[in-house]
Protein backbone atom coordinates (compact mmCIF):
# COMPACT_ATOMS: atom_id res chain seq x y z
CA UNK A 1 0.00 0.00 0.00
CA UNK A 2 1.26 3.69 -0.72
CA UNK A 3 1.94 5.68 2.69
CA UNK A 4 3.11 8.89 1.35
CA UNK A 5 1.79 10.59 -1.91
CA UNK A 6 1.90 13.90 -3.63
CA UNK A 7 0.51 15.85 -6.51
CA UNK A 8 3.26 16.03 -8.23
CA UNK A 9 5.62 12.56 -7.09
CA UNK A 10 4.96 9.55 -9.60
CA UNK A 11 3.77 6.60 -7.89
CA UNK A 12 5.56 4.57 -5.52
CA UNK A 13 4.67 1.49 -3.41
CA UNK A 14 3.27 -1.50 -5.05
CA UNK A 15 3.47 0.30 -8.61
CA UNK A 16 5.45 -2.11 -10.76
CA UNK A 17 5.90 -1.49 -14.84
CA UNK A 18 8.21 -3.43 -17.03
CA UNK A 19 8.61 -0.43 -19.42
CA UNK A 20 6.64 -1.23 -21.89
CA UNK A 21 2.51 -0.25 -22.67
CA UNK A 22 0.11 -2.54 -21.85
CA UNK A 23 -2.60 -3.65 -24.47
CA UNK A 24 -5.37 -2.81 -21.75
CA UNK A 25 -5.41 -1.85 -18.06
CA UNK A 26 -8.30 -3.12 -15.47
CA UNK A 27 -9.19 -0.60 -12.32
CA UNK A 28 -11.51 -1.55 -9.35
CA UNK A 29 -12.78 0.35 -6.49
CA UNK A 30 -14.17 0.16 -3.36
CA UNK A 31 -16.13 2.60 -1.79
CA UNK A 32 -16.81 3.71 1.81
CA UNK A 33 -20.14 4.45 1.57
CA UNK A 34 -23.46 4.64 -0.20
CA UNK A 35 -22.23 7.95 -2.19
CA UNK A 36 -20.12 6.51 -5.17
CA UNK A 37 -17.55 9.39 -5.15
CA UNK A 38 -16.19 7.89 -1.81
CA UNK A 39 -13.74 5.73 -2.84
CA UNK A 40 -11.33 4.65 -0.48
CA UNK A 41 -9.03 1.60 -1.97
CA UNK A 42 -8.34 1.82 -5.81
CA UNK A 43 -6.41 -1.24 -7.76
CA UNK A 44 -5.12 -0.87 -11.20
CA UNK A 45 -3.40 -3.89 -13.24
CA UNK A 46 -2.01 -3.52 -16.61
CA UNK A 47 -2.35 -6.93 -19.12
CA UNK A 48 -0.03 -7.04 -21.72
CA UNK A 49 0.26 -10.60 -24.52
CA UNK A 50 -2.32 -12.15 -22.33
CA UNK A 51 0.08 -11.54 -18.58
CA UNK A 52 0.13 -9.25 -16.11
CA UNK A 53 2.80 -6.09 -16.59
CA UNK A 54 2.08 -3.97 -13.83
CA UNK A 55 0.27 -3.66 -10.87
CA UNK A 56 -0.75 -0.43 -8.69
CA UNK A 57 -2.86 -0.25 -5.24
CA UNK A 58 -3.75 2.36 -3.06
CA UNK A 59 -5.62 2.90 -0.40
CA UNK A 60 -7.69 6.83 -0.08
CA UNK A 61 -8.93 9.07 1.98
CA UNK A 62 -13.24 9.28 0.75
CA UNK A 63 -13.39 12.45 2.70
CA UNK A 64 -16.65 10.82 3.15
CA UNK A 65 -18.19 8.59 6.38
CA UNK A 66 -17.69 5.10 6.36
CA UNK A 67 -21.04 2.63 6.81
CA UNK A 68 -21.22 -0.24 8.36
CA UNK A 69 -22.67 -1.82 5.42
CA UNK A 70 -19.60 -1.20 2.94
CA UNK A 71 -17.03 -1.47 6.11
CA UNK A 72 -18.49 -5.46 6.13
CA UNK A 73 -17.96 -5.78 2.60
CA UNK A 74 -14.60 -4.79 2.18
CA UNK A 75 -12.79 -4.69 5.54
CA UNK A 76 -11.80 -1.12 5.11
CA UNK A 77 -12.33 1.57 7.96
CA UNK A 78 -11.52 5.24 8.42
CA UNK A 79 -8.81 3.74 10.61
CA UNK A 80 -6.76 2.20 7.63
CA UNK A 81 -7.15 5.47 5.33
CA UNK A 82 -5.56 8.27 8.22
CA UNK A 83 -3.12 9.77 6.57
CA UNK A 84 -3.97 8.24 2.88
CA UNK A 85 -3.85 10.19 -0.11
CA UNK A 86 -7.41 12.05 -0.37
CA UNK A 87 -8.71 11.38 -4.62
CA UNK A 88 -7.51 14.52 -5.36
CA UNK A 89 -3.34 13.70 -4.87
CA UNK A 90 -4.24 9.61 -6.63
CA UNK A 91 -5.80 11.45 -9.65
CA UNK A 92 -2.69 11.94 -11.45
CA UNK A 93 -1.44 8.63 -10.95
CA UNK A 94 -4.95 7.43 -12.28
CA UNK A 95 -5.10 9.54 -15.26
CA UNK A 96 -1.65 8.61 -16.24
CA UNK A 97 -2.62 4.92 -16.24
CA UNK A 98 -5.66 4.94 -17.66
CA UNK A 99 -5.98 8.05 -20.35
CA UNK A 100 -5.88 7.77 -23.88
CA UNK A 101 -5.69 3.06 -23.53
CA UNK A 102 -8.18 1.03 -23.10
CA UNK A 103 -9.85 0.52 -19.03
CA UNK A 104 -11.76 -2.63 -18.31
CA UNK A 105 -14.05 -2.70 -15.18
CA UNK A 106 -16.61 -5.43 -14.08
CA UNK A 107 -19.60 -3.50 -14.36
CA UNK A 108 -20.47 0.54 -14.64
CA UNK A 109 -19.95 0.72 -10.89
CA UNK A 110 -16.12 1.90 -11.21
CA UNK A 111 -16.60 3.88 -14.19
CA UNK A 112 -19.50 5.78 -11.98
CA UNK A 113 -17.30 6.16 -9.22
CA UNK A 114 -14.00 7.22 -10.88
CA UNK A 115 -16.23 10.00 -13.10
CA UNK A 116 -18.21 11.24 -9.39
CA UNK A 117 -14.73 11.66 -7.83
CA UNK A 118 -13.01 13.46 -10.29
CA UNK A 119 -16.21 16.05 -9.92
CA UNK A 120 -16.36 15.76 -6.39
CA UNK A 121 -12.36 16.78 -5.89
CA UNK A 122 -12.92 19.06 -9.15
CA UNK A 123 -10.62 16.57 -11.37
CA UNK A 124 -10.37 16.57 -14.78
CA UNK A 125 -12.32 13.78 -16.10
CA UNK A 126 -10.49 10.68 -17.29
CA UNK A 127 -10.11 10.05 -21.23
CA UNK A 128 -10.08 6.63 -21.60
CA UNK A 129 -12.05 3.70 -23.92
CA UNK A 130 -13.97 1.49 -21.08
CA UNK A 131 -14.59 -2.48 -21.62
CA UNK A 132 -17.57 -4.26 -19.34
CA UNK A 133 -15.46 -7.29 -18.59
CA UNK A 134 -19.26 -8.61 -17.50
CA UNK A 135 -20.57 -8.20 -20.76
CA UNK A 136 -17.19 -9.76 -21.80
CA UNK A 137 -18.03 -12.79 -19.86
CA UNK A 138 -21.98 -12.99 -20.66
CA UNK A 139 -20.61 -13.30 -23.99
CA UNK A 140 -18.09 -15.83 -23.83
CA UNK A 141 -20.19 -17.70 -21.29
CA UNK A 142 -23.89 -17.55 -21.49
CA UNK A 143 -24.78 -20.97 -19.95
CA UNK A 144 -23.17 -19.37 -16.53
CA UNK A 145 -26.31 -18.28 -14.56
CA UNK A 146 -23.84 -15.49 -12.81
CA UNK A 147 -21.13 -13.80 -14.49
CA UNK A 148 -20.17 -12.51 -10.61
CA UNK A 149 -16.32 -11.66 -10.06
CA UNK A 150 -16.14 -14.50 -7.48
CA UNK A 151 -18.57 -17.05 -9.53
CA UNK A 152 -16.02 -16.59 -12.96
CA UNK A 153 -12.96 -16.79 -11.12
CA UNK A 154 -13.88 -20.07 -9.65
CA UNK A 155 -15.29 -21.34 -13.00
CA UNK A 156 -11.93 -19.89 -14.39
CA UNK A 157 -10.09 -21.65 -11.96
CA UNK A 158 -7.74 -18.69 -10.46
CA UNK A 159 -7.06 -17.26 -7.23
CA UNK A 160 -9.06 -14.22 -6.30
CA UNK A 161 -10.34 -12.12 -2.57
CA UNK A 162 -13.31 -10.55 -4.21
CA UNK A 163 -13.87 -7.16 -2.23
CA UNK A 164 -10.02 -6.49 -2.51
CA UNK A 165 -9.28 -4.17 -5.24
CA UNK A 166 -6.17 -5.21 -6.36
CA UNK A 167 -7.03 -8.88 -6.33
CA UNK A 168 -10.76 -7.35 -8.37
CA UNK A 169 -8.51 -6.15 -11.21
CA UNK A 170 -6.69 -8.97 -11.55
CA UNK A 171 -9.75 -11.21 -11.70
CA UNK A 172 -11.59 -9.12 -14.01
CA UNK A 173 -8.32 -8.82 -16.37
CA UNK A 174 -8.03 -12.79 -16.46
CA UNK A 175 -11.67 -12.92 -17.58
CA UNK A 176 -10.99 -10.81 -20.33
CA UNK A 177 -7.67 -12.84 -21.13
CA UNK A 178 -9.61 -16.18 -20.50
CA UNK A 179 -12.98 -14.78 -22.94
CA UNK A 180 -10.00 -13.99 -25.80
CA UNK A 181 -8.40 -17.63 -25.82
CA UNK A 182 -11.65 -18.84 -25.21
CA UNK A 183 -13.30 -17.76 -28.28
CA UNK A 184 -10.83 -16.56 -30.60
CA UNK A 185 -12.42 -13.18 -30.60
CA UNK A 186 -9.32 -10.60 -30.00
CA UNK A 187 -9.68 -7.27 -27.77
CA UNK A 188 -10.45 -4.99 -30.67
CA UNK A 189 -13.35 -7.20 -31.18
CA UNK A 190 -14.52 -7.02 -27.98
CA UNK A 191 -14.79 -3.25 -28.59
CA UNK A 192 -16.95 -3.67 -31.25
CA UNK A 193 -20.57 -2.63 -30.35
CA UNK A 194 -23.19 -5.16 -30.41
CA UNK A 195 -24.62 -6.25 -33.74
CA UNK A 196 -27.77 -4.53 -34.41
CA UNK A 197 -30.34 -6.19 -36.33
CA UNK A 198 -30.57 -3.46 -39.46
CA UNK A 199 -33.14 -2.48 -41.47
CA UNK A 200 -36.25 -4.61 -43.06
CA UNK A 201 -34.95 -8.37 -44.44
CA UNK A 202 -34.76 -7.96 -48.63
CA UNK A 203 -37.30 -9.20 -50.10
CA UNK A 204 -37.30 -12.91 -51.48
CA UNK A 205 -36.72 -13.56 -54.92
CA UNK A 206 -39.96 -15.85 -56.26
CA UNK A 207 -37.99 -18.46 -57.33
CA UNK A 208 -34.36 -20.08 -56.99
CA UNK A 209 -32.95 -23.11 -54.47
CA UNK A 210 -33.79 -21.51 -51.37
CA UNK A 211 -37.66 -21.04 -52.01
CA UNK A 212 -39.71 -21.42 -49.02
CA UNK A 213 -37.18 -21.83 -46.89
CA UNK A 214 -37.66 -19.65 -43.66
CA UNK A 215 -33.84 -18.72 -42.83
CA UNK A 216 -32.35 -16.61 -39.32
CA UNK A 217 -28.84 -15.01 -40.18
CA UNK A 218 -26.86 -15.00 -37.27
CA UNK A 219 -24.51 -12.71 -36.81
CA UNK A 220 -24.97 -10.31 -40.05
CA UNK A 221 -27.64 -7.87 -40.17
CA UNK A 222 -30.86 -9.21 -42.15
CA UNK A 223 -30.13 -6.61 -44.83
CA UNK A 224 -26.73 -7.37 -45.31
CA UNK A 225 -25.10 -9.36 -47.93
CA UNK A 226 -25.68 -12.44 -46.65
CA UNK A 227 -29.10 -11.49 -46.48
CA UNK A 228 -29.55 -10.65 -49.88
CA UNK A 229 -27.79 -13.23 -51.03
CA UNK A 230 -30.32 -15.69 -49.65
CA UNK A 231 -33.10 -13.69 -50.66
CA UNK A 232 -31.97 -13.27 -54.21
CA UNK A 233 -31.67 -17.47 -53.70
CA UNK A 234 -35.49 -17.37 -52.80
CA UNK A 235 -35.06 -17.99 -49.00
CA UNK A 236 -37.42 -15.75 -46.61
CA UNK A 237 -35.28 -14.03 -44.02
CA UNK A 238 -36.38 -13.70 -40.94
CA UNK A 239 -36.49 -11.79 -37.72
CA UNK A 240 -36.04 -14.50 -34.83
CA UNK A 241 -35.33 -18.24 -34.26
CA UNK A 242 -39.20 -19.70 -34.15
CA UNK A 243 -41.14 -23.27 -34.89
CA UNK A 244 -41.80 -22.14 -38.38
CA UNK A 245 -37.93 -21.08 -39.03
CA UNK A 246 -36.38 -23.77 -41.29
CA UNK A 247 -32.76 -23.00 -41.67
CA UNK A 248 -30.01 -21.12 -39.21
CA UNK A 249 -27.37 -19.35 -40.83
CA UNK A 250 -24.25 -18.55 -39.27
CA UNK A 251 -22.39 -15.15 -40.95
CA UNK A 252 -18.66 -15.33 -40.74
CA UNK A 253 -18.70 -12.14 -38.86
CA UNK A 254 -20.75 -13.92 -36.26
CA UNK A 255 -19.65 -12.56 -32.30
CA UNK A 256 -19.27 -15.61 -30.78
CA UNK A 257 -15.61 -16.63 -32.13
CA UNK A 258 -14.94 -20.38 -32.60
CA UNK A 259 -18.26 -21.05 -30.13
CA UNK A 260 -21.16 -19.87 -31.84
CA UNK A 261 -23.37 -22.42 -30.58
CA UNK A 262 -22.69 -20.78 -27.28
CA UNK A 263 -25.23 -17.78 -28.97
CA UNK A 264 -29.27 -17.52 -27.52
CA UNK A 265 -30.46 -17.89 -30.98
CA UNK A 266 -28.12 -21.01 -32.23
CA UNK A 267 -29.09 -22.66 -28.72
CA UNK A 268 -32.77 -21.91 -29.60
CA UNK A 269 -32.64 -23.70 -32.60
CA UNK A 270 -30.18 -26.74 -31.47
CA UNK A 271 -33.56 -27.02 -28.66
CA UNK A 272 -36.31 -26.60 -31.45
CA UNK A 273 -34.62 -29.35 -32.76
CA UNK A 274 -33.95 -31.50 -30.12
CA UNK A 275 -38.27 -30.98 -30.14
CA UNK A 276 -38.30 -32.54 -33.20
CA UNK A 277 -38.39 -29.26 -35.30
CA UNK A 278 -36.93 -29.72 -39.23
CA UNK A 279 -33.55 -26.60 -38.63
CA UNK A 280 -30.64 -26.71 -40.78
CA UNK A 281 -28.10 -25.27 -39.03
CA UNK A 282 -25.24 -24.08 -42.09
CA UNK A 283 -21.94 -21.67 -41.71
CA UNK A 284 -22.03 -18.97 -44.66
CA UNK A 285 -19.03 -21.27 -46.07
CA UNK A 286 -21.60 -23.84 -46.53
CA UNK A 287 -24.49 -22.02 -47.51
CA UNK A 288 -22.41 -20.31 -50.45
CA UNK A 289 -21.51 -23.65 -51.60
CA UNK A 290 -24.67 -24.89 -51.91
CA UNK A 291 -25.63 -22.06 -53.66
CA UNK A 292 -22.85 -22.73 -56.65
CA UNK A 293 -23.25 -26.50 -56.74
CA UNK A 294 -24.56 -27.49 -60.15
CA UNK A 295 -28.23 -28.89 -60.07
CA UNK A 296 -29.22 -32.25 -61.20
Amino acid sequence: MLTTFSTTAPPVGTHRDDGTAPDFLVIDVETACSNVSSICQIGIVGFRNGVEAFAYETLVDPCDDFSPFNMRIHGISSDHVAGKPTFAHVHPAVDAHLSGRITVAHSAFDKGALAAACRVHDRTAIATTWLDSVRVAQRAWPELSSHRLNVLSKFLGFRHKHHDALSDARAAGMVVVRAIDHTGIDLAGWLTPPLRRGGSAPKPASDGPLKGERIFVFGAHRDGPLALRLASAGGRVVSSVGRTTTMLVVSHDQPFGRYPQFAPAYRRAEELRRDGASITILTEAEIDARLVAPVG
